[in-house]
């Protein structure tokens, strides 16, 4: 892996968790630019077995081949399926796994507490005086503008934190 790629890839993280929380959107022109970077990076680069543009073009495709069928399904948006496939070409193939693992793990548990609250914290009004009150606020009306009523458990975010991770804390099977 090329000397820059934690850095840029660790920036990319963060700056898609950030659109991803706040309007739910992966930006389209932000993966290209990385993708471009890292491509260039890699031409710098000493080759390699695991640094192989092969081994990055790998990861791509099978990054975009195991998400597309959940977004075809619907169930996931496309930017999700994009940034895990620029995950692929970043990494490769070996870290897709416990990045999907662990992004799933984190997703499953926000759905279980929004389950949760649903059922048992609805009569309490608490929260939902709460969450008018936000809506209401300036800044609640600008985030809401922002996701032009896109709705869905922020998966991006989910990849991105389970990338640092991986980046950050190598994970060996």
């Amino acid at each position: 892996m090329p000397v820059a790629t934690p850095i840029l890839l660790s920036l990319l993280c963060l700056t898609i968790a950030w659109f991803d929380l706040y309007a739910r959107r992966v930006p389209n022109g932000l993966l290209l630019l990385c993708l471009v970077i890292q491509l260039f990076a890699l031409g710098f680069a000493q080759p390699t077995p695991e640094s192989s543009l092969a081994g990055h073009a790998l990861g791509l495709a099978v990054g975009l081949l195991v998400l597309l069928p959940l977004y075809v399904l619907g169930w996931m948006g496309a930017g999700d399926v994009k940034f895990f496939a620029v995950l692929g070409f970043f990494l490769g193939v070996t870290p897709l796994l416990p990045i999907w693992i662990i992004a799933s793990l984190l997703a499953g548990l926000h759905a279980l507490i929004l389950i949760g609250m649903r059922h048992y914290l609805q009569p309490l009004h608490v929260l939902q005086k709460l969450l008018t009150q936000w809506q209401g606020s300036h800044w609640g009306q600008h985030v809401m503008q922002a996701r032009a009523g896109r709705q869905g458990l922020p998966y991006a975010t989910y990849l991105a934190i389970a990338a640092l991770m991986v980046i950050h804390y190598p994970i060996t099977l």
